[in-house]
């Protein structure tokens, strides 16, 4: 079976269990690639914000106000880049940061799907694992930015001898379809597990 048709099946299930589902999605090569909006990875943009840019509350607990509320934030709009990876004993950890590119303040809730992709383009066996973290709504002024916390294991565990190394990463926004692909390398180990906490204000851990 082709890369495409594994990427394809990846994002199709990974859609489907993005958002506030806590249900972990594991990605399979059954269906053919749907239509996706990329957005090229850059490091230059990576913007300090204040509490006033990224606020977050509760779900359903947003204040109401006299004009329009926003709407929730499309790939579209959005810019996705992973930070720096901190090591420790073994495990690795970085932010997942994204950021509202576009020039309507939109909000992001929940978990992001991923899929680990090495430097073929070959699609690599992916678990995301969602942290027992309540979710809230996070609001993004233009060029704001939210995180979420990935964290995985570079020791081999179980049946396996080593562990692929990624190039790239396919991340779906919170209850989106399409995606967006960023650089990233790293060798994650316990079958290509990544640990992932819910959407967070801010571009840092």
């Amino acid at each position: 079976m082709s890369s495409t048709l594994a990427v394809g099946a990846a994002l199709a299930l990974l859609a489907s269990g993005c958002g506030t589902n806590t249900t972990p999605s594991t990605p399979s090569a059954a269906t053919a690639r749907p239509a996706a909006t990329t957005t090229p990875h850059t490091t230059a943009d990576a913007a300090r914000i204040t509490a006033a840019d990224a606020v977050s509350v509760p779900y359903g607990a947003a204040a109401r106000t006299a004009g329009a509320a926003p709407s929730r934030c499309r790939t579209t709009g959005l810019r996705a880049r992973v930070g720096r990876q901190d090591a420790a004993a073994g495990n690795r950890y970085a932010p997942l940061v994204l950021t509202n590119t576009s020039a309507k303040t939109c909000w992001v809730y929940g978990f992001v799907g991923l899929v680990l992709i090495d430097g073929r383009g070959d699609v690599l066996r992916t678990r995301t694992r969602r942290e027992s973290v309540t979710p809230h709504r996070v609001t993004l002024r233009p060029g704001a930015s939210a995180h979420a916390r990935l964290h995985w294991t570079v020791v081999p565990s179980g049946h396996e001898t080593r562990c692929p190394a990624s190039a790239r990463l396919m991340i779906i926004p919170p209850d989106e379809v399409a995606h967006l692909e960023v650089p990233f390398t790293a060798t994650v180990c316990d079958d290509g597990r990544i640990d992932t906490t819910p959407a967070a204000p801010g571009a840092s851990l």
